[in-house]
């Protein structure tokens, strides 16, 4: 096996959306964090540059010929001289697609930094993060698996307060939702939220702490969304009601949720219950943070 990069779900603890600009875009301000479970990017030499997909997930992109992990890499090779290597990224599709956990922008991280290591391409960390943020909203944020606040269209990153250990549970219906369906929904309803950043403590000194001023914050798109999927609002629900449970929110623009307890003990409990109690959802343990190693 050839050199290996992890790609993190990328959870957003709190996502606040403002109205559309005159480009049609909605300024955010989100609090993001990346779990220590994730998909997994492996390079190999081959005779022409490819993206094979395997895994749990691998189905859902098995139309696309032109995924961001391939967009990432001609991208980043564009800036090599002379003749483009060949080269086959493996990518292990662990993740839910279209889900809320940013997986293209994570894989299309994992490659920037794996293929940029693996044939020593002359370019720094700043181009590789304005390159990470051309390939959408989330690339920016996902090119390093660091908490972070992230405004404007996301480009603009500002280091996260300090964080307790968040040992979390993602929960996914398996319904699908679409981004720009979202969003529509969201400028229906004209129920736009301020974009300006919080307050926010240097340091949370507790996860009790911190859940409860996540409850103070919003995810501008989860009522939009629960509209449009209401197997989400059955996620939200079936969490916030279990004993573990000491906040539960939407994730993106759905439709995974996530729920934070208080113990890995807790954390595992509330996981098999919830897979025991709706065993066709996606449920995964995790613990939120990062940077994870590869």
């Amino acid at each position: 096996m050839g050199p290996v990069a992890f790609a993190p779900a990328k959870i957003n603890l709190f996502l606040h959306v403002g109205a559309p600009g005159d480009d049609g875009y909605h300024p955010l301000c989100s609090l993001m964090a990346f779990a220590d479970i994730g998909d997994q990017l492996v390079i190999h030499e081959a005779d022409a540059l490819s993206v094979r997909v395997h895994g749990p997930f691998a189905a859902a992109l098995a139309d696309e010929d032109d995924n961001l992990v391939l967009r990432a890499a001609r991208a980043l090779l564009a800036h090599t001289r002379g003749p483009q290597p060949p080269l086959c990224l493996s990518l292990e599709k662990s993740l839910p697609v279209a889900a809320g956990l940013g997986g293209g922008s994570s894989d299309a991280g994992a490659a920037l930094r794996l293929v940029r290591s693996a044939l020593s391409v002359d370019i720094d960390d700043d181009a590789l993060e304005a390159l990470a943020a051309s390939l959408g909203a989330d690339g920016a944020a996902c090119l390093w698996g660091r908490p972070v606040v992230a405004q404007g269209r996301g480009e603009r990153l500002t280091p996260a307060p300090r964080l307790p250990i968040i040992e979390a549970v993602l929960v996914n219906p398996g319904v699908g939702v679409s981004t720009p369906a979202v969003y529509r929904a969201l400028d229906e309803r004209e129920a736009f939220g301020e974009v300006a950043p919080p307050p926010m403590p240097e340091a949370f000194e507790s996860i009790e702490e911190f859940s409860a001023w996540l409850g103070m914050m919003r995810n501008d798109l989860q009522a939009p969304a629960i509209a449009l999927a209401p197997e989400i609002g059955d996620v939200v629900e079936t969490l916030a009601g279990e004993p573990e449970t000491l906040f539960a929110r939407m994730s993106g623009s759905g439709a995974t949720c996530f729920a934070i307890c208080a113990s890995d003990i807790e954390a595992d409990a509330l996981a098999e219950r919830v897979a025991s109690m709706q065993p066709t959802w996606w449920v995964k343990r995790c613990r939120l943070g990062g940077p994870w190693p590869d």
